[in-house]
């Protein structure tokens, strides 16, 4: 049977999207993570900081060396990575399995503080990340290849990235948020035949989704105001 453009069939007989060929790891992740909804604060923490280091880099790149990241930045607990100083950054700076680059370095530890701010104010970081789920009837009603190329960004990713500039992170642009909106299962941008689509979509139909205690107000986002996004080209 002819597969869809971006549908690729691996040796082991499933099928997947295009951009999990190639490479184990990019297999084992977008078959086990990417997509699958995270409510847990600390990896969304960590993800939307390795968008930021993965920016102009290759994505391969970063999950080669997630690992070192783990452990050079206290595997990403907000409150240890919020208290690190300069002698931290001039230690990762000389960290050869991280990505060395001061801006996003200093950008991590920034953000790291703004998180813990968020988390008190919001009650979690779930609880902020995900009012920030698209409406469904924003989404194009088949996810082929061509949909999700036009995905760069949507108005979700846009006020996303604007309040979180607002409120002092840095790195978080709104191709680099709806990059983290994708890995962590905030939208389902698995191509329609994609073995995983289904696993996920059941995913998100069961989970229960993180709330404040007390009323968020997000200025810059309309909710339920969704209409057809304007997409990003996939992967991770």
């Amino acid at each position: 049977m002819r597969l869809l453009p971006g549908l690729v069939h691996h040796p082991d007989g499933l099928v997947r999207c295009w951009w999990a060929a190639g490479d184990p790891m990019y297999v084992r992740y977008h078959d086990e993570e990417w997509g699958r909804p995270v409510t847990d604060d600390r990896r969304l923490f960590e993800k939307i900081c390795l968008e930021g280091f993965q920016a102009g880099l290759s994505w391969l790149t970063i999950l080669r060396k997630r690992p070192h990241f783990r452990d050079a930045f206290a595997d990403f607990d907000i409150d240890r990575v919020a208290r690190f100083g300069a002698r931290d950054v001039t230690r990762l700076l000389n960290d050869a399995g991280i990505v060395r680059h001061r801006g996003k370095i200093e950008s991590t530890i920034n953000n790291a503080r703004r998180a813990a701010a968020l988390r008190d104010e919001c009650g979690s970081l779930a609880a902020y990340f995900w009012r920030w789920e698209p409406d469904p009837r924003s989404r194009p009603r088949r996810m082929t290849k061509s949909a999700l190329i036009e995905l760069a960004r949507t108005p979700e990713s846009i006020g996303l990235s604007k309040d979180l500039k607002r409120r002092g992170w840095t790195f978080v642009g709104p191709t680099t948020v709806y990059a983290f909106m994708q890995a962590m299962g905030l939208v389902n941008d698995h191509l329609e035949g994609c073995a995983s689509r289904m696993f996920v979509d059941d995913a998100r139909a069961v989970l229960r989704r993180p709330t404040s205690p007390s009323a968020i107000t997000i200025a810059s986002h309309p909710p339920g105001s969704a209409r057809a996004p304007a997409a990003r080209s996939a992967r991770r």
